[in-house]
């Protein structure tokens, strides 16, 4: 049988946790596009990978919801939607750092540092909010 992981947050402390990471993946993806769109160089194609690891976390939970899951998930639900998440935002904070220290893309990689750091902690403390369920 397949364990599975019960969300321990509250509802408020869900949404405050929803909120910011929606906010960072949408400012990841938007910026990630548009940089793609001036041009194909090194960072946009780098901007791509997490960009790919956040769409995948996302997919990943709007299939639960769908299904009507949600505060119980397999090992395997949680980490395709908040793990992918998670790495994604700590996959975009290098690649921004190096976005802007290449000075590249404007001021584009300091909002995408933004976008990849919200997604990275809000949706890393939605993750953590799973824990093996009891019984």
């Amino acid at each position: 049988m397949r364990e599975l992981y019960e969300m321990r947050l509250s509802d408020a402390q869900w949404w405050a946790c929803d909120i910011p990471g929606n906010i960072g993946w949408i400012v990841w993806i938007a910026c990630a596009v548009l940089c793609l769109l001036d041009g194909i160089t090194l960072f946009s194609v780098l901007a791509v990978l997490p960009a790919l690891l956040m769409l995948a976390g996302v997919i990943e939970l709007i299939s639960e919801r769908i299904a009507g899951l949600g505060r119980v998930l397999t090992r395997a639900r949680v980490l395709r939607g908040f793990g992918a998440l998670t790495l994604g935002g700590l996959l975009g904070i290098p690649v921004a750092l190096y976005g802007w220290l290449a000075e590249t893309g404007g001021n584009r990689p300091v909002w995408m540092l933004a976008g990849a750091a919200l997604c990275a902690v809000f949706a890393g403390l939605c993750w953590k909010g799973y824990r093996p369920k009891e019984g």
